[in-house]
């Protein structure tokens, strides 16, 4: 069952599998809840902290959700500062904004209103009208625009205010941001990025519910990253901006408000680099976006029940980092890849081809690959809730991999 707490400013789903391992307050005892917060951080933990910053006590909730950006107290003795993840996406696009003269954002409502998620807050203010530019509801138009700015020499990032809107520029991104350096015979570069929010987790309707991953793997030119917590969002929105070639960055609408401390020196990530967040030795676990905080989840559930699993977000959804996945193949001898992609065509089946061309020799069993079900996402919670793998299924997943 889909238990929604949107009064204390959050907004937690639960399985229900574990909702009976999963108490939230009772309208009668809001009162008592009224001078907290909770904040959901980007290891799969929801805290309530009180208004003078200390915590109350925590709780492990089963999936990594969005909530109302909070303010916890930051210990002073910690390097770093903290920010949600919406926030890190801003500061890496505002340092490249202020290092280089040639970035510029266009999209709908990226201007004073900052952002459908207010990933851009601020800019317009900062930078002005011209390089925080505010579009018409024309997705194929403005993202032509991009392209055709980024072939001039600048570096535009473009907000989709949806992925799904996207569909509407898929001529574009298909035929010109990828294809234009090839057919123009190496004349023209298109570095651009493309970004914007998708995912399955909000009731917002199939045509709200996209995930286009596997839409654009099959565009030849393009490059494909998905961040997955506040401190590579911003790694990877840095490189993508620096990166010559046209890269899209997705982001999922449940991990914009994950709250995690970053550094504060300069720093950027690869735009080809998995990343070792769990390392074990029975069986590999692949996976990316929201779906780690599900396999993080299920993880605990497998230590306590004997098993090792080693987790990989693989970060780079196209070209995939075979390197980090192949090491761990040879160490484990088992795959599971676990995605909010649909099953058809998705990113698992992609990965499970590349496995198996390039390592079906280290394998003591088939792959397994967890994805979406092949349906429209639907719009009541609890059914949402069935199209897309839980932690439950993940456990189950692992324990007859490893027999």
């Amino acid at each position: 069952m889909a238990t929604l707490c949107q009064g204390l400013g959050v907004v937690i789903p639960l399985s229900s599998s574990n909702s009976s391992n999963f108490r939230l307050p009772s309208r009668r005892s809001i009162s008592a809840w009224k001078d907290g917060i909770f904040v959901v951080r980007s290891d799969a933990r929801v805290s309530q902290v009180l208004k003078t910053g200390g915590p109350n006590h925590e709780l492990l909730i089963p999936n990594a959700v969005a909530t109302k950006g909070g303010s916890s107290v930051a210990s002073t003795s910690k390097p770093g500062h903290e920010l949600l993840l919406f926030e890190a996406l801003r500061e890496g696009l505002e340092e490249e904004m202020e290092r280089d003269p040639c970035v510029c954002v266009m999209g709908e409502d990226v201007g004073h209103y900052g952002g459908s998620y207010k990933v851009t807050k601020g800019l317009a203010t900062k930078f002005g009208d011209l390089r925080v530019l505010d579009t018409p509801i024309a997705e194929n138009s403005f993202t032509g625009m991009g392209i055709g700015a980024a072939m001039t020499g600048l570096r535009p990032v473009v907000e989709g205010m949806n992925m799904g809107f996207l569909l509407l520029a898929f001529n574009q991104i298909s035929n010109n941001c990828g294809m234009l350096h090839y057919t123009s015979g190496g004349q023209f570069k298109i570095p651009i990025v493309i970004r914007g929010p998708g995912g399955v987790g909000r009731q917002l309707g199939a045509e709200h519910s996209q995930r286009l991953e596997s839409y654009f793997q099959s565009i030849p030119g393009i490059q494909m990253v998905a961040c997955s917590t506040p401190y590579n969002a911003k790694g990877l929105m840095k490189a993508a901006i620096r990166s010559e070639n046209p890269v899209i960055l997705f982001e999922h609408v449940l991990l914009y408000n994950l709250k995690e401390r970053i550094p504060d020196e300069e720093y950027v990530l690869s735009l080809e680099e998995a990343e070792m967040v769990r390392p074990g030795e029975h069986v590999t676990i692949l996976t990316y976006s929201r779906m780690r905080y599900h396999v993080m989840q299920a993880a605990k559930t497998l230590v306590n029940k004997g098993y090792d699993p080693e987790v990989i977000d693989i970060r780079s959804l196209k070209p995939f980092d075979l390197y980090t996945i192949g090491n761990s193949v040879k160490k484990t001898h088992r795959v599971l890849i676990v995605e909010e992609c649909m099953r058809t065509g998705g990113i698992g089946a992609s990965l499970t081809a590349a496995i198996t061309e390039n390592f079906h020799d280290y394998l003591d069993a088939p792959i397994v690959c967890l994805s979406s079900q092949d349906v429209p996402t639907p719009y009541a919670g609890t059914l949402e809730e069935w199209t897309v793998v839980q932690p439950a299924q993940i456990v189950t997943a692992v324990e007859q991999l490893c027999q």
